[in-house]
């Protein structure tokens, strides 16, 4: 997956910090929407930086499609299927509509919980990584 970003700093000659601006599905075009108040806000990354490229210099970077689908794939599946697994297994079991409710919630928090747990182990090691491409 390849994204503008800007050089925010230097950390040495072969790593910068950049700032890639996040993507959303409405596209930010605010004059065409309602509104929802929210401003894109970027993600700050360390980056191989084989080009030279300076602090404030626009960028091409590069990330890891497949690890950034399984990102993905954690942080909005794994919720929705322990929701429907703690629906549909008590529900084959013949248990009650409110335990099937209750274990279905409990599913989802562990999910969430989960995804949390990776998302700070993920920045433990250094989230994900970025490599500098060319400049822009």
């Amino acid at each position: 997956m390849t994204q503008i970003a800007t050089v925010e700093r230097i950390i040495d000659g072969d790593h910068a910090v950049v700032s890639v601006p996040r993507k959303s599905a409405c596209g930010h075009d605010c004059e065409e929407c309602a509104g929802c108040g929210v401003s894109g806000a970027a993600v700050r990354a360390k980056a191989l930086n084989t080009v030279g490229a300076r602090v404030g210099q626009k960028v091409v970077v590069q990330s890891d499609t497949k690890k950034m689908l399984r990102i993905v794939a954690l942080v909005y599946m794994l919720p929705v299927v322990l929701f429907l697994a703690g629906y549909v297994i008590p529900a084959l079991m013949g248990t009650s509509v409110g335990v099937q409710y209750g274990l279905a919630g409990l599913g989802f928090l562990v999910g969430i919980v989960g995804a949390i747990a990776y998302d700070r182990y993920l920045r433990a090691r250094g989230g994900l990584s970025f490599t500098i491409v060319r400049l822009f």
